[in-house]
């Protein structure tokens, strides 16, 4: 259902009934007052400071938020306890030096982190995603959260090789399995000492593993004794003091696993003596130890902690004193039993330490509310530091939402803690207070400023504290806590700003996310320069994750408006100038691309308005970069891409290859890759972009290529995942040819048997003789086999004579012996010599490789089969059709020729019939073999001609074999197009025409055939399609499709009908669709018509200030027709073109041309000095 309705000025009137016009300012009349001073009027610009270098805009704590991963592999949680974190202090509100430091990692490793306090204060620290961006992130949270210790380990200098690894893989995983840096002396340094540093735990493991590997490499004697776990302190002895004077005592070396790692395994290297001595004395301990007496006890769990000890040097202690082991469960065992071992008399005194250590501290509580817990810590924790510093061994804990001080420390020095404690809450609780103010939350990060610099502000201001809740709480209250007054004169601030806020416009611009990281900038350079330009306004850009293109903008109106202009502007520009993209496209087309003189290249320039750039013919790139508006560079793409799918049959597919697999497959300088393109018939492979993280690798090409360069590049990545093995060798480069064979023949043979792939140099390379065979081990060894037996053999130079019929010489050596050079670049450079012109003789001699001289003498056989074969025959086909049927640049023709082989001649064009006898002669001599005429042309009378026989015109004539004659005619039938049509209603035609004809060359484009819509004078429904008949049947489904889409499409749409020039009522449009999108189109007209209508209100007003033109008896009156006094101009004092003598009043003489000079233009010499100083020419 659609309905009319009638937009006059009438509804119009009523719909803006209910607007308050703007009345104009009256204008100030001008007193005769005294001229303004020159520096008053121009106040000259200030003196440009020297900005400091390196000042980079502060982080956005307030807005910016750190982005989830996507795909999650593995959770790991880490704790760095409190003795060991390297931030311990409470920052101010939007700071934070341990969040800034995560956001970074997350932003250098790609994991996500989430941070917790625990109760011993200590931080945790849960990283998840996949599992390499795990351990680095575990390996930076080592190094920039925890404090740092090092340790150094001598190992001889022969081992420091076997460390480091091949391409020093092994020394990244020892630093990422252990988290720890690791330092080893160059080659050229001496020492043999390397440098560890990292947490304790992990200096123990590296250490621990560093050995091992120097272990494994000593030459000397390497004993393994594996002994139960518990039985290790005894042979380590207290703080390892056992084990070393083992070592010292053997001179050999002994590595104990520490007590981190979970090995029995415990080595011992050194000369042969010495390890028997130290496994001696190592066994004879364990013996002497292992029906030691053990002990449990159950210890709190909360007490395991005191009897380890920092470091666990308490452990140490008891095992020093007692010869006691004690041992602890792990921390994540929820087991409370402790076990000693050792001797049964010991073990009394060992038990009574143990307690002695578990009880010596004790916990108790403190009452405090919560929200004065930070006011107790003081500024970067001050207030606790006077306690902690006279009590360093208790522990203090605040919890979050609980209104209590939690205690920890020795007994007795809890009680003097605790009343200091109960001192400090009772003093704050009587001279502090808070409030509570409500908000919307719409305007909290207003209120916060960019970096916490309007809250922070406010806080060290009046000395309060002051909670805004979060985003995702919703919440309208902002907590105030501090001293009564401070308190109060915060609150009144906030809410002065809250309800300046809500005078303020808000204004949302749509710019698409792409141009958000331009416009802000690398590092907000860019948009600290809008912001500096318009102080006034808060320009928020949404989160990435969210994907919106709303940019909104906020503050008073005449700026809010000025900012939205100018960023409108940005963005214009940005998708005028700044919009390029990259189309790959083989070489050897891109001479069509440009066409004869340039035509084609300026022609697409100049109809889509883009900026073209193709690579240097040296060049062995073949990206054609394409600049300008995204629409114009997607047209330009889609004619260029049109281009080589004409000329050759072109499609394009994805594979899917870890990324992480793509430099192996490129090969140094691409050598991996160039071999597959090269190998399946020039093929475009473009790998992403490295560090992109896409799996994604695009294949171009003929489609039975493509298919053959994805199955070999599959292959590849499936060796490379498995093992890979690569071996060299050389040949001379007149053998490659021959090697890889026609076609890739012979190369393909070895590689089918072997598995192998052969990857020969191309002419960039250094070394042309060097062949690289790639694959596993055993594959590697057959192909290098075959390819030594091939290369010998070539190398083996014969000589040998065959007979060739003198009538088939010419064709061998014509086109300066183009046909035999073929041969020698193909067959291993053998060399083929025809006797002299004039020797009546056939012998021909080759000399070369015995295979290549056996190849190359079959090949000549072959051509000379053709030679001997060859019939002309005729194919007629209507002259019009021949540009057709040639296709661009003779693309068609060259590919029948090259696919049937054979050759094929056009008859001349003949543009009118006056000209068919003229033409006839040279059309003959046309078809002459390989172009020359074997006798002069004699006239001969003209016969009469018969009215059936065919135009001379419209005859092809194809040279070759017969078969091969009769397929390429058949080809070439192939190629007439064929007309078809189409009703389609009349209405339809421009929708489907599209914008400036978009639509229907899209689907000339995509179906490969000529379109023709009927002129709208016609008023004809018939649409005609003219291709070729394979495209025929797409072409009109396509377009049958399109009508189907545009008949669903018009029920949904609304027409316009504005008045035609000179019709009755110029105000009436016309709306014509379903009632309820009628009634939307009227309102939005009226809409614009209103904003139109303002606009000139506005215009007309600002006229009223300007200085109107025309006549001065015009300019003498105003609007009331009342005349207005003469104008002096603006008039200034103290300008610089008066000289100090002078008093006149009246404005510069702008036609004067020595006071404003042309350039070039002379000036009469004159005495009187110039305000702008001394004249230079």
């Amino acid at each position: 259902m659609s309905s009319v309705a009638v937009l006059t000025q009438e509804s119009f009137n009523e719909h803006r009934s209910g607007l308050v016009a703007e009345q104009a300012g009256g204008s100030s009349s001008a007193g005769d007052e005294e001229a303004p001073a020159y520096k008053d009027a121009f106040p000259p610009l200030p003196e440009k400071a020297a900005s400091p270098e390196g000042t980079q805009e502060p982080v956005n704590a307030w807005t910016s938020k750190i982005r989830p991963l996507k795909s999650s592999v593995i959770t790991q949680v880490f704790h760095v306890p409190l003795e060991e974190r390297k931030y311990k202090d409470i920052n101010q509100f939007g700071e934070g030096d341990q969040a800034k430091v995560c956001v970074d990692i997350m932003h250098k490793t790609g994991a996500h982190l989430e941070l917790s306090m625990a109760k011993d204060q200590g931080l945790s620290i849960m990283v998840s995603g996949k599992l390499d961006a795990v351990m680095k992130a575990r390996k930076e949270i080592v190094s920039r959260l925890q404090t740092q210790a090092s340790a150094t380990v001598a190992i001889p200098k022969e081992h420091h090789r076997f460390v480091i690894g091949k391409n020093g893989e092994k020394l990244q995983e020892l630093e990422l399995k252990t988290a720890t840096k690791i330092q080893i002396p160059r080659p050229d340094d001496p020492s043999n000492h390397i440098k560890i540093s990292g947490t304790k735990e992990g200096l123990e493991k590296a250490k621990h593993e560093i050995l091992l590997i120097s272990a494994e490499q000593d030459k000397r004697a390497v004993e393994r004794v594996n002994i139960d776990k518990v039985f290790h302190p005894f042979i380590t002895g207290a703080y390892n003091k056992l084990v070393a004077d083992m070592m010292q005592e053997t001179g050999a070396r002994i590595n104990v696993p520490p007590p981190s790692v979970n090995k029995t395994e415990i080595v011992i290297t050194g000369e042969k003596e010495q390890v028997a001595l130290a496994v001696a004395m190592i066994k004879k301990i364990y013996e002497g130890k292992k029906n030691a007496t053990t002990i449990a006890v159950e210890v709190k769990k909360s007490q395991h902690k005191y009897v380890i000890g920092p470091k666990g040097n308490t452990l140490q202690e008891i095992l020093e004193k007692t010869g006691v082991s004690v041992e602890i469960p792990p921390p994540d065992s929820n087991s409370e039993t402790v076990i000693l071992r050792g001797e049964p008399d010991r073990l009394g005194q060992a038990l009574t330490e143990v307690y002695a250590k578990a009880n010596s501290y004790t916990v108790s509580s403190v009452v405090a509310p919560s929200w004065l817990h930070r006011f107790i810590i003081g500024k970067k924790g001050q207030n606790l530091a006077k306690i902690t510093q006279q009590m360093p061994k208790v522990h203090i804990e605040f919890t979050e939402g609980e209104d209590k001080i939690t205690l920890e420390g020795p007994t007795k020095d809890m009680q003097m803690v605790q009343s200091q404690m109960e001192a400090i809450v009772t003093d704050l609780v009587s001279r502090m207070d808070y409030m509570e103010i409500s908000v919307d939350p719409r305007f909290h990060r207003h209120l916060i400023g960019k970096g916490g610099a309007n809250i922070n502000r406010i806080k060290d201001l009046h000395k309060v504290s002051v909670r805004i809740p979060p985003d995702n709480e919703k919440s309208h209250l902002i907590r105030i806590e501090g001293d009564p007054q401070g308190v109060q004169e915060a609150s009144k601030e906030l809410l002065e700003l809250a309800s300046r806020m809500e005078n303020e416009r808000t204004k949302d611009l749509i710019i698409e996310q792409r141009f958000h990281r331009a416009i802000i900038g690398q590092k907000g350079e860019k948009i600290k320069d809008v912001r500096d330009k318009f102080p006034e306004v808060i320009i928020n850009f949404p989160d990435p994750a969210a994907k919106s293109d709303i940019v909104q903008l906020r503050g008073p109106r005449n700026e809010v408006e000025k900012c939205s202009k100018f960023m409108a502007k940005m963005v214009a520009d940005m998708v005028e100038n700044g919009f390029f993209l990259s189309v790959p496209i083989f070489k050897q087309f891109h001479k069509n691309i440009i066409g004869k003189g340039g035509a084609n290249i300026k022609k697409i320039r100049e109809e889509t308005n883009t900026r073209i750039d193709l690579p240097a013919e040296n060049s062995n790139s073949e990206m054609i970069v394409i600049t300008g508006k995204k629409e114009n560079c997607e047209a330009a793409r889609i004619r260029i891409l049109s281009i080589q799918k004409e000329l050759a049959n072109i499609t394009e597919m994805e594979v899917s290859i870890p990324s992480k697999l793509h430099n192996s497959l490129i090969g140094s300088k691409g050598r991996f890759v160039r071999s597959i393109m090269e190998e399946c018939g020039g093929v475009h492979i473009h790998f992403p972009t490295e560090g992109s993280g896409i799996d994604t690798v695009t294949i171009r090409g003929p489609a039975e290529e493509v298919e053959k360069a994805k199955k070999q590049l599959l292959s590849l990545a499936q060796d490379k995942q498995t093992k890979s093995h690569t071996a060299e060798l050389k040949a001379k480069p007149e053998y490659h040819k021959f090697l890889i064979g026609k076609g890739g023949g012979n190369i393909r043979k070895v590689r089918d048997s072997t598995g192998a792939r052969i990857i020969f140099p191309t002419l960039d390379d250094e070394d042309q003789e060097l062949i690289t065979v790639v694959g596993t081990e055993e594959a590697v060894r057959e192909a290098q086999k075959e390819l030594e037996e091939l290369i010998k053999s070539l190398d083996n130079v014969v000589e040998d004579v065959m007979n060739v019929d003198p009538k088939h010489h010419r064709y061998f050596v014509a086109r300066r012996g183009q046909v035999l050079r073929d041969i020698a670049d193909e067959y291993g450079g053998v060399m083929v010599s025809f006797p002299r012109s004039g020797a009546n003789s056939d012998k021909v001699t080759l000399k070369g490789a015995k295979d290549c001289v056996e190849a190359a003498k079959k090949r000549m056989l072959e051509i000379i089969e053709d030679l001997d074969a060859q019939v002309t025959m005729e194919c007629v086909i209507p002259q019009k059709f021949h540009r057709s049927i040639m296709g661009p640049k003779g693309s068609r023709i060259q590919g029948i020729t090259r696919d049937h082989n054979v050759q094929i001649k056009f008859p001349e064009r003949v543009d009118g019939p006056g000209k068919g006898g003229p033409a006839a002669p040279p059309a003959e001599a046309a078809v002459q073999e390989n172009g020359e005429a074997n006798g002069e042309m004699v006239e001969e009378p003209a016969a009469p001609v018969d009215p059936t026989a065919p135009k001379k015109c419209d005859v092809i004539v194809l040279s070759g074999r017969k078969e091969r004659c009769e397929a390429a005619v058949e080809a070439l039938k192939a190629l007439v197009p064929v007309t078809t049509e189409v009703e389609v209603p009349f209405e339809l035609h421009r929708y489907i025409i599209g914008q400036k004809g978009s639509g229907i060359r899209k689907m000339m484009d995509e179906f490969e055939v000529n379109i023709q819509v009927p002129a709208p004078e016609l008023q004809s429904d018939i649409i005609s399609i003219t291709g070729l008949a394979n495209h025929l049947d797409r072409a009109k489904e396509g377009l049958l499709e399109r009508v189907k889409e545009l008949t669903a499409e018009q029920e949904d749409r609304v027409d316009l009908r504005f008045p035609q020039p000179g019709a009755a009522d110029p105000n009436q449009v016309f709306v014509t669709g379903r009632p309820e999108l009628v009634d939307e189109a009227i309102d939005h007209l009226l809409n614009l018509e209103e904003e139109y209508m303002a606009d000139v209100n506005e215009n007309e007003s600002k006229m009223t200030y300007m200085k109107p033109t025309g006549d001065r008896g015009a300019s003498s009156m105003d609007e009331g027709g009342r005349e207005r006094g003469s104008s002096k101009g603006f008039v200034v004092r103290e300008a610089p073109w008066q000289t100090g003598s002078e008093k006149v009043r009246e404005a510069p003489d702008m036609s004067s041309s020595e006071d404003f000079p042309s350039f070039g233009a002379p000036v009469a010499a004159t005495n009187k000095a110039s305000p702008w100083g001394p004249k230079r020419f």
